[in-house]
């Protein structure tokens, strides 16, 4: 969309309806002592094809995961994206909707959300969803504020292997909610033991967790519930073709980073959220609810339904401030999940489990590599150690065309996160494998 100036008669008709003089009268209440007496230091202006080139150029010093061999992960993935997707997701009437208030005008839009928030009941094996959230992290945050219902009971357990930015986020909101969440110890990357007393809210586990590695979650969520405590869940969408849901796990709130479901790597964003509950606890649920219902006429529609519960009619007494939701990011995991298909889901969790399994064990055969956590299970991502500082070997690899991994702290700097999805070949992976062994010699 081009921006079009006013026109120096627009700006004298605002003036003089407001009843001033000059454009400099809007600013008469800030003191003369902060003002700027000078006009901007700015270069003079160029044409578009200058700017454009301009622009271009920049962008041309960056690196992304399309010029390098992604190995990459933690949160975001290199999974491929149908084209499908966003031929249908880039749409006109998806791309520049906004909120569906009005039903008798956003059927079509309404219809994809309440399809996505089904697709997500299903493959969580859990009772409601809502129509998306801002990214994992928030969606993490708003499951402990509903998880939090009882003023006796405020304290939030979270696994060590639950990742750094989610735990950050959740200090960042429980400053104002009145909570610091509090880290439980694992074993050789898993595991644990929360300690759960009667004044403990919520123990949450991620599953496969930041090291890429699978929690005993039973155990874990059992131990929650044993203490009277709730059990969140932080998942991977694409593990469920081949792990157990949440639901299944005993999990009673599950949550998601969402953009590994059609949505591109985007340069960090935007991404969505994903959350789903049970159905006790949907008068609580942040975000909007799309409903299926039937017209005057018996026809089938949608609407936005438990509206009560929202910001912009609760105000202050709202559980959320969540007032919007990432519809376009919703509707391309839509019609990624319909592209995909359980049969789909399956094949491709096998691709990365496989392919994942083959990486490991050529990247632990160059010599002074090892898996950091040994014979832990995984899904398709997992730690090394390696003899070098991580950050050396990636910038090193980065030159000879791979993106290797993400440096983790552990090991004093010396670990490196892997991630293999289905995108990755023998070829590429064999070709890692040969590249560490240069860096390394």
């Amino acid at each position: 969309m081009r921006f079009a100036p006013h026109t120096d008669d627009d700006v004298a008709r605002m003036l003089e309806s407001i009843g001033l003089s000059s454009v400099e009268q809007l600013f008469e209440q800030i003191p003369e002592a902060v003002r700027l007496q000078r006009p901007l230091e700015l270069p003079e202006g160029v044409s578009e094809m200058e700017i454009l080139a301009d622009l271009k150029g920049l962008a041309n010093r960056n690196r992304s995961a399309e010029d390098l061999v992604c190995f990459a992960g933690a949160g975001a993935y290199d999974h491929y994206v149908p084209a499908v997707v966003w031929a249908l997701a880039g749409r006109s009437e998806f791309y520049t909707s906004y909120t569906p208030y009005q039903p008798e005008l956003s059927q079509g839009v309404l219809q994809a959300l309440f399809e996505f928030q089904s697709m997500i009941c299903e493959l969580t094996a859990l009772e409601v969803s809502n129509a998306s959230l801002y990214d994992g992290a928030t969606a993490l945050a708003e499951a402990v504020n509903l998880a939090r219902s009882t003023p006796e009971r405020g304290r939030v357990l979270v696994s060590a292997a639950v990742d750094a930015r989610y735990v950050e986020t959740l200090r960042t909101y429980g400053r104002g909610a009145g909570y610091e969440p509090e880290t439980f110890d694992i074993d050789s990357g898993r595991g644990g033991s929360p300690e759960v007393g009667d004044d403990v809210a919520c123990v949450i586990v991620q599953h496969p967790n930041a090291y890429g590695l699978l929690e005993p979650v039973r155990e874990l969520f059992g131990a929650a519930h044993a203490g009277g405590a709730r059990a969140i869940q932080v998942f991977d969408p694409l593990s469920l073709g081949v792990l157990a849901p949440p639901g299944d796990l005993r999990a009673d709130i599950a949550v998601a980073e969402g953009q590994v479901l059609g949505n591109h790597l985007n340069h960090g964003g935007p991404y969505l959220g994903l959350i789903a509950t049970r159905l006790d606890d949907v008068r609580r649920l942040p975000g909007r609810i799309v409903g299926e219902t039937v017209d005057v006429d018996g026809r089938t529609g949608y609407v936005l339904t438990l509206q009560a519960r929202e910001q912009h009619i609760r105000r202050e007494k709202a559980t959320s401030n969540i007032c919007t939701n990432q519809t376009l990011m919703a509707i391309a995991a839509t019609v990624y999940l319909g592209w995909l298909g359980p049969d789909g889901l399956e094949e491709l969790g096998r691709h990365c489990m496989a392919k994942a399994t083959y990486a490991a064990e050529r990247l632990a055969d160059v010599p002074g590599i090892e898996l950091l956590f040994g014979d832990a299970p995984f899904f398709k991502e997992f730690p090394l150690r390696l003899p070098r500082p991580a950050t050396d070997v990636r910038d090193a690899l980065i030159e000879r065309g791979y993106l290797a991994g993400v440096p983790l702290p552990d090991d004093d700097g010396h670990a490196l996160l892997v991630a293999v999805t289905e995108r990755r070949s023998r070829e590429e992976i064999d070709g890692l494998a040969m590249a560490l062994k240069e860096v390394l010699a």
